[in-house]
């Protein structure tokens, strides 16, 4: 099945996305669906026959413990429901700690690179293997953009999702865009990576723009798309035909006739990039996601990762995501500049994310939201979500006292109270009396 050029569909440029010319498909993640329940934008766009694909962001394929089956069922119903050709997820881990280290469960609220070492390979094809079983159509996985590396790594990234392929049978998404940020963050080769990759494997691509900022690449996911990303583009079209392109713009959604622009330029580039017909065949031809070319054959399941490994892994992750998220010391060998440029840009997306799934937040405290988050966040750790974190953040404001102004304080009390259920979930006592005493005071 050919896919053909695509966007991903996101309720802010839904609009833009049905009037949008020449779409063949749209990518929708599958955590902000209903398992039972589409938009109506969605079914408008499944009516005229566009392919909807579920793109996962919560599984954490690449973390020490094994997928959660609740979370493999609900992929495979938002795929059922969508009737898609393939889902997709990522290789990185996204939370850390719990029983394999008798520590606090932390979430990242982001995607982490895992090491490519041969511990986290044999950890990541197993966890793969579960979620393969788990879901009614093949998955697909993505290659992330990193801020760090891990030291002591055994393998390259093309080498790694190779190994990864030739184990388990499992498709690859390939994001130019990240391709291009981990060589100007880490120095990594574009061109040496897809010379390793099995491009036959490759069932669709991400182009996405960025931002450069003191020798630093963010991949925003905000930004128009540039150049050197189209180069990479290029370069992967010089050896493979993929069945699939897609342009991601999550956040700052320009007017539609910019993501149009961005589409054309795409396209351009995929066909100039294109080997001449004289020049024989591509390198490679990407598999259909409906497996008719380069499905998921597999040899026979290897031996279980032993609990030493999961163990070892579940260790090195949870000390690296707690010295981002909760300000415990670096562990050894990492680069400590670059730990607190991601720990600072993890902060910030949470502070991003949960002003988006709580807007009455930082429209009831203003100016100060983010400096008040951003505090909060450098002493307390996600652990369970995005909404979750939005009222632990709006019970520290109340317990410490704010905000100063009582309009706000009354407003932010309500809106704790209507959100968070009869009973406060912790520090009963003191919230209870804080919010007892805005009340009787009015």
């Amino acid at each position: 099945m050919e896919l053909g050029i695509g966007i991903g569909w996101r309720p802010e440029i839904a609009a833009e996305v049905e009037s949008l010319g020449g779409i063949d498909w749209v990518e929708a993640v599958a955590e902000n669906l209903c398992a039972d329940h589409l938009p109506d934008s969605l079914v408008r766009l499944r009516e005229r026959g566009v392919t909807v694909v579920p793109h996962g962001v919560a599984l954490g394929l690449g973390g020490a413990d094994r997928p959660d089956p609740d979370r493999l069922a609900g992929l495979a119903a938002r795929a059922g429901l969508l009737g898609a050709p393939l889902v997709t997820e990522h290789i990185a881990f996204v939370r850390a700690g719990g029983p394999l280290t008798a520590s606090p469960r932390l979430e990242a609220g982001h995607l982490l690179p895992v090491p490519r070492t041969w511990d986290a390979l044999d950890v990541l094809c197993e966890n793969v293997r579960i979620a393969q079983d788990s879901l009614p159509v093949p998955l697909a996985l993505e290659n992330i953009a990193a801020l760090i590396t891990w030291p002591g790594e055994e393998l390259t990234e093309g080498q790694f999702l190779a190994e990864l392929v030739e184990r388990t049978g499992v498709r690859l998404l390939i994001d130019v865009a990240n391709l291009h940020t981990n060589h100007v963050n880490l120095g990594q080769d574009p061109a040496k990576a897809l010379d390793e990759l099995p491009v036959e494997a490759i069932a669709y691509v991400h182009v996405a723009g960025g931002v450069e900022k003191n020798g630093v690449w963010h991949d925003t996911h905000a930004h128009p798309v540039s150049e050197p990303v189209l180069e990479v583009l290029a370069e992967l079209r010089s050896r493979v035909d993929p069945p699939g392109v897609l342009l991601e713009r999550d956040d700052a959604f320009p007017p539609g006739a910019e993501l149009a622009g961005e589409l054309d330029a795409i396209r351009a580039t995929l066909r100039e990039a294109a080997p001449s017909t004289d020049a024989g065949p591509d390198r490679g031809t990407a598999p259909a996601p409906d497996g008719t070319a380069g499905g998921e054959a597999r040899t026979a399941a290897p031996a279980p990762v032993s609990a030493a490994t999961r163990d070892r892994t579940a260790v090195a992750q949870t000390a690296l995501l707690s010295a981002l998220v909760a300000g415990t010391p670096a562990p050894e060998g990492f680069d400590h500049r670059r730990l607190r440029v991601q720990s600072r840009a993890l902060a910030a997306k949470r502070a991003d994310v949960v002003a988006k799934v709580a807007p009455e937040l930082p429209e009831i405290l203003g100016d100060g939201y983010r400096a008040a988050f951003l505090a909060y966040a450098g002493s307390r750790p996600m652990s369970g979500g995005y909404r979750r974190d939005a009222l632990d953040f709006a019970e520290h404001v109340l317990i410490a006292g704010g905000p100063a102004d009582p309009v706000a304080r009354r407003r932010l009390t309500y809106w704790w109270q209507d959100r968070s259920g009869a009973r406060p979930p912790r520090r009963t006592t003191r919230l209870v009396r804080a919010a007892r005493a805005v009340l009787v005071g009015k």
